[in-house]
């Protein structure tokens, strides 16, 4: 790095550190990307008589259909009358039939937040007293399986090919307008546009079946699509092929019209393509903004536009280093990259850099809102690894402009050739042929020359490593915008917490609820047991057994074993094996205790196939 570079880089962490401090340490309540906070009944509970409809609260508005909110009875069949409605702010209710009888009912719920992501879950609840029940949610598929690989897929597609598309042509128009003639460069960017729009309509296609049934026979549902098309997602995705279009048009006039001008005649028509390839980009960057995270929540008026400006500042920073790449490695021989292109780049990527720390604390603060939400949700871990990822990269970028420093253009020398006088009788052919054999070794030579240049070499090497980074940052950027944010996955834990704390001063009359950390040690190893015992008396007792992960959903182990044992009596252990009601829920009719005491109940959990643990907690029975 160089002496005049470092200071900046050093001010740059330094700003960076400090924004993100005085950010977070200040930070305010705010949602995105919907999490259930709150219900009524709530989970788990039992109720003497049965309720006339069941609600629902989540973080933020949500929109529904007719199969959003369901309740199903012990038997699995519907009871509620599957007219879903708002009933104040983010509260929405479903009414259910009159006359239900005692047992164990199960509520699903399948939404769309404002954020255009789907949230579905399930739980329990029952009148009178708990109950079998054979309902089974484990089929909902909104937001999962082949379809939502799929998805994903067209995510990470249509990420890449703005990126390529917008900072291709920005570094061809604004470093190297030469590029413009290069046919490498000009198949990337129209590769960046292809991609960009395959990826856009299948997003479209599979918008439906994504956030509905998660099928892959329901892509081609027009139904769904006409449904989609009237959604803010749809709107979103329908705009962005209009865009594309324009896109197209600008795309040939810089790699058409644009090349075959002269001097002068470019730097008129330079402007006109600056000002309008700033606006259909942004417009194409707008896109995302006003669809997912940065739409929702606190500051939306705000967060927009810097999150616009945060997707210009990672095309022109990744898409202009992929197109520096192909440049360096497959540019013409008579065509080199000049040394000041480079320079022209590594300026611009330094003001990119710039605007992403700046765009990055921003948007950090409001997603997390705390510093343990780095840590303790999924959405602060993924953006620590992205963090780290951008730190790589500003890592690689400073070796590059050492590197570029050092760059000088190449002296391609000019091989004079005397003209030599054919006779009549020459063969035009044979000359042709002598005449493409001379430029091919003159090509090859000029390109020889070029590379034997150890600056250039080691230019290429360090550009290389950058965009492979670039890649892995993309596809983590990718899964963090379809992440919950921290701030609601925080927000969520406390609900849920306040929820059971609410159940269980409810269940009273002797009942026992025990909340059981376990750590199984492997992935996905972490979790919580509730045992809900009632009446917890000597006798038959009924037992319900529910597992959650850390941030609150439902968690359904591989295999979950209890066993009660009375120390003191040297009875036990008496082995309990629940039945699987539910996602996360287990239950089990007729628990005999023989006697009073000091129970001590262990569960025993495993979570893969080596991934085991007991843990205990004891419980006065009786």
């Amino acid at each position: 790095m160089s002496p005049t570079i470092a200071p900046r880089v050093r001010t740059l962490v330094l700003l960076f550190v400090a924004a993100l401090g005085a950010l977070l340490a200040g930070a305010a309540p705010a949602s995105a990307h919907a999490a259930l906070t709150g219900s009524d009944p709530q989970q788990g509970v039992v109720v003497k008589q049965a309720p006339a409809r069941v609600s629902l609260t989540f973080s933020e508005k949500v929109a529904l259909n007719d199969d959003a909110l369901r309740v199903l009875d012990p038997k699995g069949k519907r009871v509620d009358d599957g007219k879903p409605s708002e009933v104040s702010g983010t509260t929405y209710a479903v009414a259910l039939h009159s006359g239900l009888p005692d047992g164990t009912y199960t509520v699903t719920y399948q939404v769309v937040s404002a954020d255009s992501h789907p949230v579905s879950g399930a739980y329990t609840f029952s009148i009178g007293a708990p109950s079998k029940t054979s309902v089974s949610v484990g089929g909902q598929g909104a937001g999962g399986g082949v379809v939502g690989g799929l998805y994903g897929l067209g995510r990470y597609v249509s990420y890449a090919g703005f990126i390529v598309l917008t900072g291709g042509a920005a570094f061809v128009l604004a470093c190297w307008r030469r590029g413009t003639g290069v046919r490498a460069v000009q198949r990337l960017v129209v590769s960046g546009w292809v991609a960009l729009t395959a990826a856009t309509l299948a997003l479209l296609l599979l918008r439906g079946a994504y956030t509905t049934s998660g099928k892959a026979a329901d892509i081609l549902d027009l139904d769904l699509l006409g449904q989609v098309l009237q959604t803010k997602s749809g709107a979103a995705l329908v705009s962005r092929l209009l865009l594309l279009a324009a896109a197209a048009l600008f795309i040939a006039v810089l790699f058409g019209a644009y090349d075959k001008r002269d001097e002068e005649e470019k730097r008129d028509l330079t402007f006109g393509l600056a000002i309008g390839g700033t606006v259909v980009a942004a417009g194409l960057a707008a896109s995302w903004a006003m669809a997912e995270h940065a739409s929702v929540g606190l500051q939306a008026g705000l967060a927009m536009p810097v999150d616009v400006v945060h997707l210009l500042a990672v095309a022109a920073w990744l898409g202009g280093l992929t197109a520096l790449l192909v440049a360096l490695y497959f540019a013409p021989a008579d065509t080199p990259v000049e040394a000041a292109a480079v320079r022209r780049f590594s300026t611009v990527a330094f003001g990119s850099v710039l605007a992403l720390v700046a765009t990055g604390v921003y948007q950090s603060w409001r997603q997390l809102g705390s510093w343990s939400a780095f840590t303790d949700t999924r959405y602060g871990q993924l953006l620590l690894v992205k963090i780290g990822l951008v730190a790589v990269l500003v890592g690689l970028a400073s070796v590059s402009r050492r590197w570029t420093g050092r760059l000088s253009d190449p002296a391609v020398r000019q091989t004079k050739t005397r003209e030599r006088v054919t006779a009549p009788a020459a063969d035009p052919s044979r000359a042709a042929q002598l005449a493409r054999q001379q430029a091919a070794m003159e090509a090859a030579r000029r390109k020889q020359q070029r590379d034997a240049d150890p600056d250039r070499f080691g230019l290429r090497r360090s550009v290389l490593a950058e965009a492979a980074v670039a890649v892995v940052l993309l596809a983590v950027t990718t899964v963090l915008t379809s992440t919950e944010p921290g701030r609601t996955e925080e927000a969520a834990k406390a609900a849920t917490s306040s929820s059971s704390s609410s159940s269980s001063a409810v269940a009273g009359s002797g009942a026992v609820t025990l909340d059981i950390p376990f750590d199984t040690g492997g992935k996905d190893g972490k979790g919580v047991v509730s045992i809900d015992l009632d009446p917890a008396r000597v006798g038959a007792n009924e037992m319900h057994v529910y597992v959650t992960r850390p941030d609150g959903s439902a968690y359904d182990v591989p295999e979950l074993k209890i066993a009660f044992t009375l120390t003191a009596k040297a009875i036990g252990p008496l082995p309990v094996a629940p039945d699987h009601i539910t996602t996360g829920h287990w239950s089990a009719d007729g628990v005999q205790i023989p006697m009073a005491g000091d129970w001590k109940v262990a569960v025993t959990v495993r979570t893969s196939d080596i991934d085991q643990v007991t843990v205990s907690k004891n419980a006065q029975i009786g």
